[in-house]
Formats: C-alpha cells, sequence, structure tokens
C-alpha cells in the first residue's frame, strides 16, 4: 500500500516537471532557431564582403532600430491595427459564411466554386483598385487582409462542420436536438481545432496583406517604410521594418496558438 501510494505521488510530482520541460523546450527551440539564423546573417555579411547599403549587419539593424524608434513604433502601431481590424472583420464574415456552406448544399454546389475562382486571383492585381476606389487611408489595406484571410478561414471552417464524426451525429439525432442546438452542443465545438487551423494561417497572412496594401499606396505604415526606405536608398531602415513585421507575424500567430490552447485544450492531445 505504502510502495502505490508513494508510486502515485512520484507521478503526480512529474507531471509539472513535464510540463515545465515541454515549455522549456517551445521556447528555446525557437529561439535558438532565430539566434542560428541572426548568426548565419551575420557571417553571410563578413564572408560575402555585402557593404551596409546592400545588407546591413543585425547590429547595424538594431541600431537603427534604436534611432529611429519613434517612427518604427508608430507605423508598427498602424500595421498592426490593420492587420487585426482585417483579420477581426474576415472572421466575422467567413465563419458564418463557412457555416452557410456546411448546412446548404445549394450553396455548397454554387458558391464555394465561386469562392475558390476569386482566391485564385492574385490580391496584389486587386491592390491598385482598392486604392482608386478608396484612397489613400486604412480601408484598402484592411480590405487587403479581410480578402487575402477570408478563404482560409472559410476551407477550415466548413471542413471542421462535415467532418462531424457519424457517432456524434447520430448522439445529437438521439437527443432530438434542433439545428441550433446541434450546431452549439456538437458541430461547432467539434469544427474549433479545424477553425483553429485557418486563423493561425489568417493571422499570418493578414500581416501580408496589410503590407501588401501599403506597398501599392500608403503614407504610413511598416510597408510604407520599406518603400520610402527603397527610395532613398536606406536598406538598414528597410531591414529594420522587416525585422519588425517578422516579429509581429510570429507574435500574433503564438498569440492565436495560446487561444487554441485555452479554447481547445483537446485538440493538442487529439
Amino acid at each position: 500500500m505504502s510502495s502505490a501510494t508513494t508510486t502515485a505521488e512520484e507521478s503526480v510530482d512529474a507531471r509539472p516537471r513535464r510540463s515545465l520541460g515541454a515549455i522549456a523546450v517551445r521556447v528555446l527551440l525557437p529561439a535558438l532557431t532565430f539566434v542560428v539564423l541572426i548568426g548565419l546573417w551575420w557571417v553571410a555579411t563578413i564572408v560575402f564582403g555585402w557593404p551596409s547599403y546592400i545588407v546591413p549587419t543585425p547590429l547595424e539593424v538594431w541600431q537603427e532600430m534604436s534611432d529611429q524608434r519613434s517612427i518604427l513604433a508608430s507605423n508598427f502601431r498602424t500595421t498592426l491595427w490593420e492587420a487585426l481590424l482585417g483579420f477581426g472583420l474576415a472572421i466575422a464574415i467567413a465563419i458564418p459564411s463557412a457555416v452557410a456552406i456546411a448546412y446548404s448544399r445549394t450553396l455548397e454546389l454554387t458558391v464555394y466554386p465561386a469562392l475558390v475562382a476569386l482566391n485564385a486571383i492574385p490580391k496584389i492585381a486587386i491592390a491598385p483598385l482598392l486604392v482608386i476606389w478608396m484612397g489613400f487611408g486604412a480601408g484598402p489595406k484592411i480590405v487587403m487582409v479581410v480578402l487575402i484571410c477570408f478563404f482560409p478561414i472559410v476551407i477550415s471552417t466548413a471542413t471542421g462542420l462535415k467532418a462531424t464524426p457519424a457517432e456524434i451525429a447520430e448522439l445529437s439525432r438521439s437527443l432530438s436536438t434542433s439545428t441550433l442546438q446541434d450546431f452549439l452542443r456538437f458541430r461547432f465545438p467539434w469544427s474549433l481545432p479545424y477553425v483553429f487551423v485557418g486563423l493561425k494561417v489568417a493571422i499570418a497572412l493578414a500581416v501580408i496583406g496589410a503590407v501588401v496594401g501599403e506597398f501599392v499606396g500608403a503614407t504610413k505604415g511598416l510597408g510604407y517604410v520599406i518603400v520610402a526606405s527603397g527610395q532613398n536608398a536606406n536598406t538598414t531602415l528597410a531591414f529594420a521594418a522587416i525585422v519588425l513585421l517578422s516579429l509581429m507575424s510570429i507574435v500574433l500567430y503564438y498569440a492565436v496558438s495560446l487561444l487554441e490552447r485555452v479554447l481547445v485544450p483537446w485538440a493538442e492531445e487529439t
């Protein structure tokens, strides 16, 4: 009895250690990867003898970020706001659309092919038209983010809703649930892992969409900083903006991943 109790206590004590170990691996391995990439970048500038106006060193980029922190911070907030607002609007439009497609065979046969065709249009080709229609404000950038994020969210959500196991659907029918109850209790919770797959893809694309819109026509934002830096031959500032865009994408992606772990804890175990 004493041996069994000791074993149980050791098992309980081991769980926090395994959890901390898993967290350490999740944090240390990506951090190590970034350190290696920065090191390779630095070595490449030395080996190939690239001058600073072509490829600056990481130290020069860091110094530029420090010197221009107020300008970069202001434009960082602009791009972040455009990406998040467009991402939120894409969710608000895409998830109801996916529900309609999943529950209507007619819509699936009519609307779905049209969505695939529209998604095949290069979004960069639409960006100049958005500027003509909406001007140089935030509107074209937000619409571009919505257009880029919409399709992956629709696809993943519709797939998740249609992938409900037969036994769960049979359980729902046996309980005589209404369509709304079936959706809220069974189908939508089951589809959440699929939904978050689309959200994680879309959040990275959201930053790309905002920058594409800023490339075409903008007066602020990190995309505008990159374009202006190219025109002024300030490669170091352009690299600083690119680094900030990368950090933005990484933070947003892991924020969505953390939200998934909180809302759908069973997804990773499955």
